[in-house]
């Protein structure tokens, strides 16, 4: 039962950390996690090389500590899909998050809602593995009917706890993403 919730918590995390990288008009740094820059010859995690500050609700200001890898940060930038520009002035490289547009508010409230039932998919899908498994226990003699039933009722709940967390993110991600 803890490996079907542990396999039912990775997916959830994983979930919650795909919601955070969705660009939602407000500067969030997350989005940057999964940028790297050649550091001497070591592929490094932006947020390894530099202080990432939000001074504005709509600003990302990065802080190289080694001023030589400012252009090597704004080329990984220019390099990934996150759709911003960076802004370098020789010290800070600035991104700015331009105001979202309503259709385009929509279109992001449309990918998410795709993500969460994505991780709908992969907690139900554990549940499967988990009914499977009880199942086959009952079938050897390992555990009688009413302890089969007994399985099949927690795993149950424990998917309904799951799908339910899922979609309170989500709740909160489109209620972000349209207020903004």
């Amino acid at each position: 039962m803890s490996e079907l919730e542990e396999r039912m918590s990775k997916s959830l995390s994983v979930f919650e950390e795909n919601l955070s990288e969705v660009r939602a008009g407000r500067a969030n740094p997350a989005i940057l996690n999964k940028i790297t820059i050649e550091y001497y010859g070591v592929a490094t995690p932006i947020n390894q090389v530099a202080g990432i500050s939000v001074p504005e609700a709509r600003t990302i200001v990065i802080q190289p500590w080694d001023a030589s890898a400012l252009k090597e940060i704004e080329k990984a930038i220019l390099a990934s899909d996150i759709g911003l520009n960076p802004n370098n002035d020789g010290k800070v490289i600035r991104l700015n998050f331009p105001e979202l547009t309503e259709e385009r508010r929509k279109e992001l409230v449309k990918d998410i809602r795709k993500m969460a039932e994505e991780a709908r998919v992969s907690v139900r899908s554990i549940r499967r593995d988990g009914m499977e498994d009880v199942k086959a226990k009952q079938k050897n003699g390992d555990i009688t009917e009413d302890d089969k039933a007994r399985e099949e009722e927690n795993i149950q709940k424990l998917t309904d706890k799951y799908i339910a967390n899922i979609d309170k993110a989500l709740e909160n991600k489109e209620n972000e993403i349209m207020s903004i």
